[in-house]
């Protein structure tokens, strides 16, 4: 067996993809006042309903990717998600120019790589699941 396909290698680097969102998601389920908090920074409401479901989100897609229970669909979840929140809460371009409007872009552009992990994710499970 080669070390790119050990399993244990695998497991390491899916587990670091969705590490913030098990932090995240953790966090929120600790502090969910927090979790209110966030939701209304970002004008999102109904807060409640949305934090839970962004709890569920964040564990639940973390689950399917780390059991390999579904993968492909914890990833297309996390990496649709990824996307849609990026464009709510780093929107660098209707920021002025300086040090926030930097680091919101350079926030922007690591979360889109995130999306492009997930994608791959989901795509090798699926072949993964063609070929057996």
């Amino acid at each position: 067996m080669r070390w790119s396909t050990a399993p244990l290698l695998r497991w390491i680097a899916l587990l670091l993809l969705c590490a913030a969102y098990l932090q995240g998601g953790l966090n929120k389920a600790m502090d969910f006042d927090a979790a209110l908090a966030e939701m209304n920074h970002f004008g999102l409401s109904p807060a409640g309903p949305l934090a839970v479901a962004v709890i569920v989100l964040e564990l639940g897609a973390s689950a399917l990717i780390l059991t390999g229970r579904l993968r492909w669909l914890g990833a297309l979840a996390l990496g649709g998600f990824t996307l849609m929140a990026t464009f709510v809460a780093l929107r660098f371009w209707q920021m002025p120019v300086g040090q926030e409007r930097f680091m919101a872009a350079n926030s922007f552009f690591e979360h889109l790589g995130l999306v492009g992990g997930f994608l791959l994710v989901a795509w090798h499970d699926l072949k993964e699941r063609a070929h057996v």
